[in-house]
């Protein structure tokens, strides 16, 4: 029975470790924030699509409604209202 707990104890200790020399901590620990999700997208589909992507537009858009409609730079209809014509 010690010989287990051991084991699990050494276990989880060396992934903690592994996961803090890579800058991540368990989802668990840190949540699912939507509006952080929706930045991040908004910035990924301005890296793709330049200057045809309306960013700032799609980040007020993030915050007014606190990430509930969260853009992919994938699906047309989930970014078009940022898409302008140039």
């Amino acid at each position: 029975m010690a010989g287990k707990f051991t084991f699990y104890a050494l276990f989880c200790v060396v992934i903690f470790f592994c996961m803090s020399q890579i800058n991540a901590t368990p989802a668990i620990a840190t949540g699912w924030d939507p509006l952080e999700i929706c930045l991040e997208n908004c910035a990924q589909c301005k890296k793709m699509f330049g200057s045809w992507f309306e960013g700032p537009l799609c980040a007020k858009s993030c915050i007014q409604f606190q990430g509930k409609l969260i853009p992919d730079c994938e699906d047309i209809a989930s970014i078009a209202p940022f898409l302008n014509k140039l």
